[in-house]
């Protein structure tokens, strides 16, 4: 029986995912189908440890037997012509009635469609009117926090005492602030950007003695692009314990992994990804 070769069927949310996430459709389809169309983690990790196979960008191609035996010969009676005529002139019948039937919907339609519009346009001023008062209390709200640290600074100047530092978790929260306000207007790449160190974290996280998840080459064009090209992804892998090994590797080495450091990255990242106004009111 011969043999055709084709695409293999994976999983179409977890392939879109991927897709939105920024992977090119073809590695995608290759991680999902060698990583058992497990998981989204699972498909990246795969991606991460094939980087830098040859055929990564190839879709897979997959045997599959195909029925070909001749058919038994058939015949066409004059009979058979007639009735199929009858079917095709039936069939012709009821498309006509068919598309009036549509034609008079679709009448419907475009009179609700526009009823529907009117008041679609009228909710959306009437959200954005909201969203835009929301917007201003909550400037306000910060302006008023952003005074009082002042005047505490001010204070604490004048009574000659340091400043306390920030915590770790303020430092992390500023590295995400900046990759927030580096793209504004671009929310899918600082999307992928918070999803691939929450990746890179939570690796080392469940994985701390595989040395894989704990080396990250500063070259890969992949990490570049996601993390290693913006204000503040390089920082905060660094204040999450890795370390710059001769400018080609990011290295956490065995011994400095911390769990509790770890945990609150990853607190950061999750709180910075589902919070609407992060980044752009913060002082």
């Amino acid at each position: 029986m011969p043999v055709e070769m084709a695409v293999p069927k994976v999983n179409n949310k977890m392939l879109e995912e991927l897709e939105d996430m920024g992977f090119p459709k073809a590695r995608a389809v290759r991680a999902l189908h060698y990583s058992g169309n497990s998981s989204i983690e699972a498909s990246v990790n795969w991606m991460i440890e094939h980087e830098n196979d040859a055929d990564i960008d190839q879709i897979p191609l997959i045997a599959v037997d195909i029925d070909v035996e001749t058919p038994q010969p058939f015949h066409i009676t004059e009979l058979m012509k007639m009735k199929a005529q009858e079917l095709r002139d039936r069939a012709h019948k009821m498309k006509e009635e068919e598309e009036k039937k549509l034609e008079r919907h679709r009448e419907r339609e475009r009179i609700r469609a526009s009823k529907d519009l009117t008041e679609a346009k009228r909710t959306t001023e009437e959200s954005e009117r909201k969203r835009y008062l929301a917007l201003q209390k909550a400037e306000k709200e910060e302006e008023k926090r952003a005074r009082k640290k002042i005047l505490q600074k001010l204070e604490q100047d004048k009574a000659s005492l340091p400043v306390k530092s920030g915590t770790k978790a303020e430092h992390m929260r500023e590295c995400l602030r900046s990759i927030k306000r580096s793209y504004l207007d671009d929310d899918a790449r600082v999307r992928r950007a918070f999803q691939t160190l929450l990746i890179y974290v939570g690796n080392v996280a469940k994985n701390p003695d595989e040395e894989k998840f704990r080396k990250i080459r500063l070259g890969n064009l992949l990490f570049q692009d996601r993390v290693g090209n913006l204000r503040g992804g390089v920082e905060f892998l660094e204040l999450c314990g890795f370390e710059r090994m001769g400018g080609e590797f990011l290295y956490l080495p065995r011994d400095k992994v911390d769990e509790a450091i770890l945990n609150t990255a990853g607190f950061e990242l999750k709180s910075a990804a589902t919070n609407p106004f992060f980044g752009l009111l913060s002082v």
